[in-house]
């Protein structure tokens, strides 16, 4: 499976370099070619061609139905699916075990391509790539081979189960209970904002399966259609619309001991580290937004007249187009820097990927909310992208470890007088 995976990406490859021969309405061949916020800039050659393949895929797949898709509410599985026959379902799981053994950087590259045809579609692929790391890292043979081809191809779709109602950054006194019954563990509980809840296959739980604290808690994978599984209400929200949100109940949920992924106890650990490569994906996210936003930035500044002449001409605008260039690139340079430290290990790793992550969401999203305002009125409407951008990446701010929390990684690490000790 691993090998066929790996085999038609490398067709797509090709395929995707002869179509770029022939066209320049893609991002790296497009007006930024050449230009400082260029995406390509720095990248080795096979890494150019998996960003041409994610933004092939974005612009045909993704972009031209992303705003449909926000205001129907639609969850897009046959495109989720289609982006799982290229790989992008299990991009840094291991060939072996059914995925394209890619690493962190080149998925930044993927999440960040994508992104730019639709960011809350995307970021459900990146958390789908999680949890699909999670089993493929911390699984055993049997739920590995089980598993993750599935999840590689998209055929099986998975939802990460961490925050509770009471329990969102205090993620280490979470109180969803697993009982221990013979070969079984009996859940009860709840939990909250799941990204794909209600529509997903699986489900990896974080669960409280002995005392209090990190040490206490395990990660369950559970199966859509378990008896005593069930979900709340579709939430509304500001953005993210392509992705249903849901709470996940649990009511003497029954699962077989077996689906323990790593050791009882080991659940907390498998959660933050998860959410370091988490927090790399949804920054990247948040750079495929900015680079989207910017250029349709320029592209305005191009045509808008205002005293008979385009806006292009005045110089604060001027200035504001190379703030907001400045910002996209040191938040990229950031996130790579994050994704080489987390696939080499560096000891800073931790820190690295949540200054990166606080900083990115945050110029990003400041990059979004400014191109509304250089389109002034139509910026506001529904019929151009820019307000779609800013909203679908505003919730990066908060999820996978709010921003303050960020703050609060990195300060502790400057703070521990060389002794650094990282989950």
């Amino acid at each position: 499976m691993a090998c066929q995976n790996f085999a038609k990406f490398g067709k797509f490859l090709k395929k995707s370099n002869a179509v770029l021969k022939t066209s320049r309405r893609y991002i790296g061949d497009s007006w930024v070619a050449g230009s400082c916020i260029d995406p390509s800039i720095g990248l080795n050659e096979e890494q150019k061609q998996i960003q041409r393949v994610a933004t092939d895929f974005a612009r045909n797949e993704l972009q031209p139905h992303m705003a449909k898709w926000d205001l129907e509410e639609t969850f897009p599985v046959e495109v989720l699916r289609k982006a799982g026959s290229l790989g992008f379902g299990a991009i840094y799981c291991k060939e072996e075990s059914g995925g394209i053994g890619l690493g962190r950087t080149d998925a930044s590259l993927i999440f960040e391509a994508l992104s730019q045809g639709c960011v809350s579609t995307t970021a459900y692929i990146s958390i789908h790539n999680m949890c699909a790391w999670m089993v493929d890292e911390f699984g055993n043979e049997d739920q590995k081979s089980e598993w993750i081809p599935k999840l590689a191809t998209m055929e099986a779709l998975a939802s990460y189960c961490l925050t509770e109602a009471n329990h969102g950054s205090d993620a280490a006194n979470l109180s969803l209970s697993a009982r221990k019954e013979g070969d079984y563990y009996i859940l009860n509980g709840s939990k909250m904002f799941i990204s794909g809840g209600g529509e997903t296959d699986v489900y990896l739980v974080m669960s409280r399966t002995g005392d209090k604290g990190p040490k206490g808690i395990s990660c369950l994978l559970v199966e859509k259609g378990t008896p005593g599984l069930d979900f709340g209400k579709k939430e509304k929200k500001v953005g993210w619309n392509s992705q249903p949100t849901r709470a996940v109940i649990f009511e003497d949920c029954k699962v077989p001991a077996t689906n323990v992924i790593g050791q009882p106890g080991d659940g907390f650990k498998i959660a933050m580290r998860g959410l370091n490569g988490g927090r790399i994906n949804v920054a990247s996210c948040s750079l495929g937004a900015a680079q989207a936003s910017v250029e349709l930035s320029r592209d305005h500044l191009k045509v808008r007249k205002q005293f008979g002449q385009t806006l292009e001409n005045f110089q604060y605008l001027q200035f504001l187009l190379a703030e907001m260039a400045t910002k996209l690139v040191v938040s990229r340079n950031m996130v790579r820097q994050a994704a080489r430290a987390l696939e080499e290990d560096w000891p800073e790793k931790v820190a690295l990927c949540s200054m990166a992550k606080y900083f990115a969401t945050d110029e990003c999203f400041n990059i979004c909310n400014q191109a509304i305002q250089i389109h002034g009125g139509y910026g506001y409407l529904k019929d151009y992208a820019v307000q779609q951008y800013m909203r679908d990446c505003r919730v990066h701010q908060i999820l996978e470890g709010t921003n303050e929390v960020m703050r609060m990684l990195v300060s502790r690490d400057i703070l521990a007088d060389g002794e650094r000790k990282y989950s």
